[in-house]
């Protein structure tokens, strides 16, 4: 399956508060955001879905965060781990470290540090992209979150900039609706829902006209003439 667009991460963290204000958070930041409790459940989600980031508690019931980790750097896949643990030291950083975690925050921790460092290690993750994704005269800025037209800057809800973002990112590939929900949404959207249709309908009328977004009949939609350019900012 073609990985691209929006960042999916799975937040595994036995107190149910923090990880249900931490997947709200991020959530709130455009990201598709998973969660389970526990290290068996943090396990089995992760061998369904492919996550960009893995936010893991080190201090898990059952099956430890060390395990969890382990689990997921010998599946030898690109998803990339932050550990949360209550003790900082260094000893426990690079005890963490060593177990190949990729970054290592201790709590209590500041939200938007927390929210930086899963951007960063999202784009890890995933291909590089551009600076600019773009389609005739409509561009999207990834870092900058913004859609502009020939007309000027189009305003689009954090769903609506995902799905955009996906379809851009295939460079012409034909994406499914099932897709869509795997990289914009999270494991609470419908499969049988109308949502991608509905955001669809909006995001093609915010985009006006000339249509950039077609529609193929079984399969899904594309954007026939995305590109990937290296346009300097002006």
């Amino acid at each position: 399956m073609w990985q691209g667009g929006s960042v999916r991460i799975l937040v595994v963290e036995d107190e149910k508060p923090l990880a249900d204000a931490v997947a709200r958070g991020l959530r709130r930041d455009g990201m598709a955001v998973d969660v389970a409790y526990d290290g068996e459940s943090g396990q089995e989600k992760s061998t369904i879905t492919r996550y960009d980031v893995v936010v893991l508690d080190r201090d898990l019931p059952g099956m430890s965060g060390d395990d969890l980790c382990r689990d997921l750097v010998a599946s030898g896949g690109l998803t990339r781990v932050i550990m949360l643990t209550a003790s900082g030291t260094v000893a426990d950083r690079v005890a963490g470290l060593s177990l190949g975690a990729d970054d290592y925050l201790a709590k209590p921790f500041a939200f938007p540090e927390l929210i930086a460092r899963v951007r960063a290690l999202g784009r890890r993750a995933t291909p590089a992209q551009p600076p600019l994704l773009t389609a005739e005269d409509l561009e999207l800025d990834p870092a900058r979150r913004t859609v502009t037209r020939s007309v000027g800057e189009v305003e689009l809800t954090r769903k609506e900039l995902g799905v955009l973002e996906v379809l851009l990112s295939a460079g012409g590939a034909v994406v499914s609706s099932e897709e869509l929900l795997e990289r914009v949404w999270d494991e609470n959207a419908d499969p049988f829902t109308t949502t991608v249709r509905v955001t669809m309908m909006t995001l093609r009328k915010k985009l006006g006209e000339p249509g950039v977004i077609e529609t193929v009949v079984g399969s899904g939609y594309r954007v026939p003439s995305a590109a990937r350019t290296e346009h300097a900012r002006g």
